[in-house]
């Protein structure tokens, strides 16, 4: 296990740590979570940094990378559904196209034919990871009242708003639609002989 892989091992050991802390009813042990996340965040940027850059890229690692991205973030979703600020449907169509990209990475594993993760991929793992920090803090702050008891109304008031079904709804609509690219692209490695991508 090289570095780049550990710091993707440490990010996976992460997620039961920050979903407890971030249902924990204490705020300061929501902010430890919102800490917790943006650190196993970090190493995601890092690790890929550092196999590109010492040359440490790995096979085991191209597959547990967005495995580990995959966990964070579905995780992140599924407690904001428990707390009542996402529905339910959204999320499951994330999980299912999860579900389905990762079964299909690990039959071109076990075919010999790696997927190479898309820029695309990439794109959407960020856009998701933005969103899940952003509500994270907004829970935060809301329940802290740091700002004050009139902030924490109007952060209470934009959770339970269309508005962040509206964003959530978008960021369901690129992930589905990273999937099915993934489908095209990769449709000869799932049925045939040639490489593709995420």
């Amino acid at each position: 296990m090289n570095i780049p892989n550990q710091l993707t091992a440490l990010r996976i050991m992460l997620v039961p740590v920050f979903v407890l802390l971030l249902l924990h009813e204490d705020p300061s042990f929501k902010l430890v979570g919102v800490i917790v996340f943006t650190v196993a965040s970090l190493t995601d940027l890092y690790d890929g940094w550092h196999a590109r850059r010492f040359n440490e890229e790995t096979r085991l690692g191209a597959f547990l990378d967005p495995l580990a991205d995959k966990l964070l973030i579905t995780a992140a979703f599924l407690v904001y559904v428990w707390m009542g600020y996402l529905d339910l449907w959204m999320v499951v169509l994330v999980i299912v196209r999860d579900v389905v990209v990762t079964a299909l990475r690990s039959w071109a594993e076990f075919r010999n034919q790696p997927v190479v993760t898309s820029v695309q991929a990439k794109y959407k793992t960020l856009l998701q990871n933005v969103f899940a920090y952003l509500v994270m803090v907004l829970i935060f702050l809301q329940e802290s009242a740091l700002f004050g008891i009139r902030s924490a109304e109007l952060i209470s008031r934009f959770l339970f708003s269309p508005a962040l079904d509206w964003i959530m709804l978008t960021v369901t609509v690129v992930t589905v639609a990273t999937g099915v690219s993934y489908l095209m692209d990769n449709w000869q490695v799932i049925t045939g002989n040639d490489k593709g991508k995420e």
